[in-house]
């Protein structure tokens, strides 16, 4: 899949910015979630493009036994240190979604938020069915800010755009398909729902939450970077307080595999 014009993605180079400043999903999304059985002590849960390891880390301090997987090497060492900085042990390997490196059945749930678009589905969803236990689940979920319902995202997101034209993810719709079109087949849906809420920032932190974008750190070059920080830390100076919050839509869609679940039964 070419994104951004075919630009290089390294997401690496955000994994300072990333750990700092790029919140995970909020407390209600674990709470929703355990409401389905989702995020249970002792289930073993694989987190796909798990980037800093922030759901794998909310999910083993809440007692599963969790791993996960990123291609950035980057990343995977930050999600190792914070891992050992909070006293959990993580499986963390740097390896593809479309390859997973472990046995069939190893898992109760696969989790994968805010990646599943950059994944190679023809490929990685057999290696999901591939992971999964007979009644496993896939929980595929969003943490998306909302331009055309929040003023300093719409202004963040233009001057992302001055500096590169490219990014593709400016003026996010917000629609929610009630099912994607890619789950049809291999998988039956048992639950989707989404709702908004507003998280708190400091000028600083939305700094480095949107250095941390895809369309700026994992791809423009270093001085540029620094340029545009200086541009948007003045926009910020303008347009907010010191603390404002940023409306954020999380969306998730729980499955379970369609031919497994029958022969199980």
């Amino acid at each position: 899949m070419e994104i951004d014009a075919g630009r290089r993605i390294d997401w690496g180079r955000t994994s300072d910015d990333y750990a700092r400043h790029r919140p995970g999903p909020p407390e209600s999304f674990y709470a929703k979630l355990l409401a389905h059985e989702v995020g249970l002590p002792g289930q073993r849960l694989l987190d796909l493009g798990t980037g800093t390891g922030v759901l794998a880390r909310e999910f083993a301090g809440r007692g599963c036994v969790a791993a996960g997987v990123d291609v950035s090497s980057g990343q995977i060492e930050a999600a190792k240190r914070l891992a050992r900085d909070a006293g959990l042990e993580l499986d963390l390997r740097v390896a593809p979604a479309e390859e997973l490196p472990f046995e069939e059945s190893a898992f109760d749930l696969v989790t994968a938020n805010q990646c599943w678009l950059y994944f190679d589905l023809a490929r990685v969803i057999p290696e999901v069915r591939r992971v999964l236990t007979p009644k496993g689940r896939l929980v595929v979920s969003h943490f998306s800010f909302l331009p055309r319902l929040d003023p300093i995202v719409r202004a963040s997101e233009e001057l992302v755009l001055r500096f590169n034209p490219d990014w593709g993810a400016a003026d996010w719709h917000g629609r929610i398909p009630a099912r994607p079109g890619w789950s049809r087949e291999a998988f039956d849906l048992t639950a989707m729902y989404y709702y908004d809420e507003a998280i708190p920032f400091t000028r600083e932190s939305w700094r480095g939450r949107i250095r941390a974008l895809r369309g700026i750190g994992a791809s423009l070059p270093e001085d540029e970077v620094r340029a545009f920080d200086q541009a948007h830390a003045e926009l910020l100076e303008r347009i907010t307080e010191e603390r404002f919050t940023i409306l954020h839509r999380i969306d998730v869609h729980i499955f379970r595999l369609r031919d497994a679940v029958e022969d199980a039964e």
